[in-house]
């Protein structure tokens, strides 16, 4: 016959059951939210928890929530959204990668700003830049349709900001929800 006896408690594992460790209960409060981290080549810019992490792909949109599948995507240049507790942090980021797994979203990108220093002046220097840009191979075509994109994202974010909205931007709106004044 097998021995079932169980091993004596010692103090340790006693006091492991009854008392929660800081980093359990930090782990407790992280739950229900998405870590986002945000690197550039000169720094790390943001390293946050939210409820849900809105992100600007190539091609439209990704919100991601806790619990989201694994993926790798490319970034286009926009507004990064961060969304806790009702409250929305903005930042503008340049186009890069992004990667989610494990309720972790890692932003690589050449630039990235709040989104609150971006202003209509900078949109509209960028787009007179990316105008002025050569075409004359492919190149230089790519260059200058990376650079309207960035214009265009700068454009968007500009529009956003609250000082620049009361004026009369158009804001977007996503289908199935009504403008907000």
């Amino acid at each position: 016959m097998a021995d079932t006896r169980q091993p004596e408690p010692t103090v340790q594992s006693a006091v492991e059951r009854m008392m929660p460790s800081i980093v359990s209960e930090m782990e407790d409060a992280r739950k229900g939210h998405v870590r986002c981290i945000v690197v550039t080549p000169e720094r790390a810019v943001l390293d946050e928890f939210a409820e849900m992490v809105v992100l600007p792909m190539f091609d439209g949109e990704l919100g991601v929530l806790p619990g989201r599948a694994p993926i790798i995507g490319r970034l286009g240049a926009g507004e990064l959204r961060l969304k806790s507790a009702g409250v929305v942090k903005r930042y503008f980021v340049e186009a890069g990668f992004v990667q989610v797994r494990s309720n972790v979203v890692t932003v690589l990108t050449s630039k990235a700003e709040e989104a609150t220093k971006v202003t209509p002046e900078m949109a509209t220097a960028a787009a007179t830049a990316a105008e002025a840009l050569p075409t004359t191979n492919a190149v230089e075509r790519a260059n200058k349709a990376k650079a309207r994109d960035r214009a265009q994202g700068l454009k968007k974010v500009a529009g956003r900001n609250p000082a620049v909205g009361a004026v009369g931007s158009a804001h977007v709106v996503s289908p199935g929800s009504s403008p907000t004044a």
